[in-house]
């Protein structure tokens, strides 16, 4: 009786004790904590970047109105559109919003940036800066095209300027899918790795493209 005494006391004293609780309950909690911390230094990061990412945009699309274009393919004038068979040709000066055929239509120009381009140097190292570590000229694409309402026939072609962001990645440098795995999230795993900015655009009319003071 004695001995079956000391094991059910032995027993008792095994349900009551909780010394090893606090650490349980301490592996438990710290993934989570882990995770919301390295969460907000990261999407702080990623909003920073997409914040300044923007910046860059609208900078670039200011000085790309204002400079040659970086597209090899946007025309220096405005060339006479088709003219219908006894019809007399529009004067130079003509506004190309006149008709339809006063002015030609030049095709869409559209390119990245490229490093000995004047006009892409010169915007990059403007807005580099302002980019994530590991952007090029290249994450700038640039579209020229035609409005008729900006040019006049046999005048300098001036087109409707577009800057946007392109593959252009943010990575994270914290391991949030593992964390979020020890913290029990099913998909954890999707939360690692990098983040595709999302669309950034700065349209602007063209101003005389030229090499003057952007200011």
């Amino acid at each position: 009786m004695t001995v079956a005494r000391h094991i059910i006391g032995a027993a008792r004293r095994l349900v009551r004790d909780d010394q090893g609780s606090a650490l349980v309950e301490f592996a438990i909690v710290l993934p989570l904590f882990l995770l919301l911390f390295f969460g907000l230094i990261d999407f702080g990061r990623m909003g920073g970047d997409f914040t300044f990412a923007n910046k860059a945009v609208q900078r670039a699309a200011r000085i790309a109105v204002v400079r040659p274009p970086v597209c090899n393919s946007v025309p220096l004038t405005n060339a006479r559109g088709t003219v219908p068979p006894g019809t007399v040709p529009p004067r130079f000066g003509t506004s190309c919003t006149a008709g339809g055929s006063i002015c030609a239509v030049p095709t869409a120009a559209v390119c990245t940036g490229q490093v000995g381009n004047a006009t892409s140097d010169e915007i990059w190292a403007e807005v580099g800066p302002l980019l994530p570590a590991g952007a090029t000229p290249a994450n700038l694409r640039y579209t020229y095209t035609f409005d008729p309402a900006l040019n006049f026939l046999g005048g300098p072609y001036v087109p409707v300027v577009k800057v946007e962001i392109t593959n252009l990645q943010f990575t994270f440098v914290s391991p949030l899918g593992a964390l979020a795995a020890l913290a029990g999230a099913a998909t954890g795993s999707g939360m690692s790795g990098t983040v595709t900015f999302p669309a950034m655009t700065m349209t602007l009319p063209g101003e005389d493209l030229a090499l003057g003071n952007n200011g």
